[in-house]
């Protein structure tokens, strides 16, 4: 029996939302194509609201969460709104469970609004959606949050600590996948200091010891997600994992199990759209070996050699099936 899946990331809505003509059963266009979800067996699967520092930011995460809504409806025989009943139904629903989560907060606001539009927009993004899996505040860039993963010496600003704050009580997740490391440390300390109680996890990063990308969580991150019994979430592109090996996304899952990850370990794959993308020195993106969805089952085939099938299912869903119940109470 095919175990379910539970992937805590994917660029579907951007993808909807900017390429002419796109469509969510599109096979030629997106590795995370609802065809390949089915055939990978993935049972829940959380769609970003991606935006970039750009004055549009706003506009651009609106039509995100538009699009997310007419998924819904669109192929409604195929998917369904992620909800707690869904979570727990794993194993016997037959549809792909939906449910959205914002990378990068200038989708909130961009940077010359006042910061309580932020506020109000994730309250009014809240009601259309149903919920949010997660916020990161920022992507690669420094944004009016904090500083992205690409930065060097910034930290956590104060409308990231109002963002922070406001985000108490909403069942919401904070994304270290996208944090300069001054950033992580500064959200920490902001929840520590506050007592704020926001789940803390990295829902497509890999492990810096295993492969050194400022994409990757220092071990320092990773004790600190697993003594917040947060998720890890393995990204599957293959400049976070090792550019060379393909078996490279093997290692990392294997240190996660020898290092007292293994009850937060999971699968975050970081499926986008991948045509005109300006960086050609990423082309192939994706090994063949984890190149679309449909691809989960062979991974926990390979790795049955290895781990034992509760591990499997550990990594597979139980882990981050058990961190949303948690936080979804």
């Amino acid at each position: 029996m095919k175990l379910p899946i539970i992937d805590t990331h994917c660029d579907l809505l951007s993808y909807l939302a900017k390429v002419p003509k796109a469509k969510a059963d599109k096979v030629e266009d997106i590795a995370c194509a609802i065809p390949f979800l089915d055939a990978g067996n993935v049972k829940l699967q959380v769609l970003a609201i991606f935006t970039d520092v750009i004055p549009g930011s706003m506009d651009f995460a609106d039509m995100q969460v538009t699009k997310f809504e007419e998924l819904l409806r669109e192929f409604s025989q195929e998917v369904t709104y992620a909800d707690k009943a869904h979570l727990n139904a794993l194993n016997e629903t037959s549809k792909i469970g939906f449910v959205a989560a914002i990378e990068s907060a200038s989708g909130l606001a961009n940077e010359n609004v006042p910061i309580q539009v932020a506020l109000d927009r994730l309250d009014q993004i809240l009601t259309k959606v149903g919920r949010l899996a997660y916020i990161s505040l920022t992507h690669h860039k420094e944004n009016r949050f904090g500083g992205g993963n690409y930065t060097e010496g910034i930290g956590l600003k104060p409308d990231g600590k109002r963002l922070l704050d406001h985000m108490v009580g909403k069942q919401i997740a904070i994304d270290l996948s996208h944090t300069s490391d001054l950033l992580a440390e500064g959200i920490l300390n902001h929840i520590d200091r506050n007592g704020l109680e926001i789940p803390v996890i990295a829902s497509h990063s890999n492990f810096r010891s295993i492969w050194n990308h400022k994409r990757n969580l220092t071990d320092e991150f990773v004790k600190e997600i697993i003594h917040r019994k947060g998720i890890v979430g393995i990204n599957f592109l293959r400049a976070f994992l090792n550019t060379e090996d393909p078996d490279g996304i093997y290692e990392h899952i294997r240190y996660a199990f020898e290092t007292g990850v293994g009850d937060q370990v999971c699968f975050g794959a970081d499926f986008f759209y991948t045509v005109g993308f300006p960086d050609i020195g990423r082309v192939p993106f994706y090994f063949p070996n984890v190149e679309n969805a449909s691809k989960y089952p062979e991974i926990l085939a390979t790795l049955s050699e290895e781990l034992k099938q509760n591990q499997l299912e550990k990594l597979a869903f139980r882990n981050a099936q058990e961190f949303f119940l948690r936080a979804w109470k």
